[in-house]
């Protein structure tokens, strides 16, 4: 009851609006304190520690320094406005541009924040005066932007190989064709669903763009060119084991700064203003970290776990069960917290069952990864939606963006499921 009583009141703190960090921390304190004691904290600072000294998370400030540095680049007006040359005249071509492109910058960088901003303020507004349909345009620019979630680098899998102790080029390795198979999936559907309703994405015609075809497709190639080398070096060097992700995390930061130089967007105060971003964005995820960890520990104590674990084990189907169970709470969970919550208080739990169960780690490591990234898009706090809807213009609503990401989560909880049913397909 105690376990229960610890996620009903930290749920009821994030309805009322309390802090994350601050919430999963507050309520193991006064848990923690109410049931056993000052003693129970006495191992919390070795914890910490262990979480401030963990090398594998020392990529995590990296990959955010390089998501920054290459949002300040204009990286990805440039990369829109080529694929949109390149797509143009395609039924819905924006929108499967938006889709290439949010690809491309989750290899790029893996921020979702930046990749969502970014794209609202520039594809949006062109999709809205071509008369593209509201829904269509919000729902591509969420699940585009959430792409960095699962394709690497990717914050997520550096914090899943930490739960899972696998290592993270392997998850990366792991993740590139489900990731791969999700941008497939979206511009399909695109390519489908304006095919069948002509007026939710028309045609647009080359010579609104400007400019002579041949001088447009040099200049989609000089756009594309770069950001695919850097994305080429980072995870070639990490896929092939010539680097581990730290210190290919520290190539892509140096690789950013080179491509803001060459876009002639490089200057010291973009150094300092990208640095103390980074700084800021970082002491949010690790301050999570902590409250989440504090979250845990008493949850542990408190005999939580075993309670999971013999409901976990005692299901029907047993590892099918398992299954079924695990990623539906997950989901469900993903519609309330964070997903640095979810991995660092119901994953740790979830991780020995499975291993109990003989489930390969790997495999239920992309697919709790693959489930983490739906919690971007789900109603009512899924961050992809706020970004969106802090930078769209006046005339699109918060029930255009709800509508429009319904039909991406779909498409997401489909591939989740085949690479449930058929992993073979995915190498596993």
């Amino acid at each position: 009851m105690i376990g229960l009583s610890m996620f009903l009141t930290a749920l009821l703190m994030l309805l009322v609006g309390f802090p994350v960090a601050f919430t999963f921390g507050g309520v193991a304190v006064f848990f923690g304190l109410a049931t056993e004691g000052a003693s129970i904290f006495s191992m919390m600072p070795h914890r910490i520690w262990s979480v401030m000294n963990n090398t594998i998370l020392m990529a995590i400030p990296l990959f955010i320094f390089m998501g920054i540095v290459l949002q300040k680049s204009k990286l990805a007006e440039r990369l829109l406005e080529s694929m949109g040359f390149l797509f143009g005249e395609v039924r819905g071509g924006i929108a499967i541009s938006t889709v290439l492109v949010g690809a491309l910058l989750a290899a790029s960088t893996g921020v979702v924040g930046a990749s969502v901003v970014a794209m609202g303020v520039i594809s949006l507004p062109v999709m809205l005066k071509y008369n593209y349909d509201k829904r269509l345009a919000c729902g591509a620019i969420c699940a585009a932007g959430t792409l960095g979630q699962i394709i690497p680098p990717s914050i997520i899998l550096i914090i899943l190989g930490d739960v899972f102790q696998v290592p993270v080029g392997d998850l990366f390795k792991a993740a590139l064709w489900p990731g791969l198979t999700l941008v497939l999936f979206y511009v399909v559907y695109i390519l489908i669903i304006t095919y069948f309703k002509k007026d939710m994405a028309p045609p647009i015609k080359l010579e609104e763009f400007g400019g002579s075809r041949t001088h447009q497709v040099i200049n989609a190639f000089k756009a594309i060119l770069p950001p695919l080398t850097l994305m080429i070096m980072v995870l070639g060097s990490i896929l092939t084991g010539v680097a581990t992700p730290t210190e290919s995390s520290a190539v892509g930061g140096i690789g950013a700064l080179a491509l803001a130089a060459i876009y002639k967007q490089f200057s010291f105060k973009m150094l300092r203003d990208s640095a103390l971003e980074t700084v800021k964005i970082t002491s949010m995820v690790f301050a999570i970290f902590v409250g989440a960890t504090a979250f845990s520990m008493v949850f542990t104590y408190s005999g939580g776990d075993i309670l999971v674990e013999e409901f976990m084990m005692s299901l029907p189907g047993e590892k099918w069960g398992f299954l079924i169970l695990s990623m539906t709470a997950i989901m469900f969970l993903g519609f309330f917290i964070d997903f640095v919550e979810i991995s660092y208080i119901i994953v740790p739990i979830l991780v020995p069952i499975a291993n109990k169960l003989g489930i390969d780690p790997l495999w239920y490591a992309i697919l709790v990864a693959m489930n983490l990234q739906t919690s971007f898009l789900t109603p009512p706090f899924g961050f992809s939606l706020f970004y969106l809807k802090g930078v769209a213009p006046p005339g699109v609503r918060t029930v255009d963006i709800y509508a429009g990401v319904i039909p991406f989560i779909i498409l997401q909880v489909i591939v989740l499921t085949i690479l449930i049913v058929y992993p073979s397909l995915f190498g596993f």
